[in-house]
């Protein structure tokens, strides 16, 4: 497997390209900004990006998803409850993160579905909570957690749509479905794994 993680836009919300390390066909996880660098990086790294994969709807994670996707012709994923947000970018929270252009959803994510390329495979897990329609996706040895689950801590609830109670209720099905050993890579901030969080990330306490 190959991954390689890009800090991008003005919130540094990590983009991650993920192949399966035999194929030049990879999935591009949170285009958040810096479009030129996610699509120079790809062609540094031998990549051709097959799928854009959102873990959830706001700006941050998705403001390059149409430039990515023009350039590439990828595929753009996202769960049905934040596919509005892709679609028609509200224009506040894109001038947050310098204009993020919409970009059209060609098939909506659904919870226990597997997704990848080549011989790379991801299962979504729902977990609404920072935004209705937040994923994770679950690799072998490795989850890619979006806004729900940092490294000491958790996606903030007090945007349009979140939910404490509904995150809590997302934690849950995290640790139910992860090993200790299971890498964190979250979409800001450095990674973990499973275990670390449990021991000291008083949200998992």
């Amino acid at each position: 497997m190959k991954l390689i993680v890009l800090p991008v836009g003005p919130l540094e919300a990590n983009c991650y390209l993920l192949g399966d390390g035999q194929s030049e066909m990879c999935v591009v996880i949170d285009p958040g900004g810096d479009a030129e660098i996610i699509l120079e990086t790809c062609t540094t790294e031998s990549l051709r990006p097959h799928l854009i994969l959102l873990t959830h709807g706001h700006m941050d994670h998705m403001a390059a998803a149409a430039a990515v996707k023009a350039a590439s012709g990828a595929r753009v994923m996202i769960h049905e409850a934040d596919r509005e947000s892709v679609e028609h970018p509200h224009p506040f929270w894109a001038q947050m993160v310098g204009g993020a252009p919409a970009v059209r959803v060609d098939e909506c994510l659904t919870d226990g579905q597997a997704v990848g390329v080549g011989g790379l495979s991801l299962r979504v897990l729902h977990t609404p909570g920072h935004s209705p329609g937040s994923v994770c996706f679950l690799g072998d040895g490795l989850i890619l957690t979006g806004d729900t689950l940092f490294a000491g801590s958790v996606g903030r609830t007090d945007l349009p749509g979140g939910s404490m109670q509904l995150l809590e209720q997302s934690l849950q099905r995290i640790i139910a479905a992860t090993a200790p050993d299971t890498v964190v890579y979250p979409g800001h901030g450095p990674a973990s794994t499973i275990g670390e969080e449990l021991a000291g990330n008083p949200w998992l306490q």
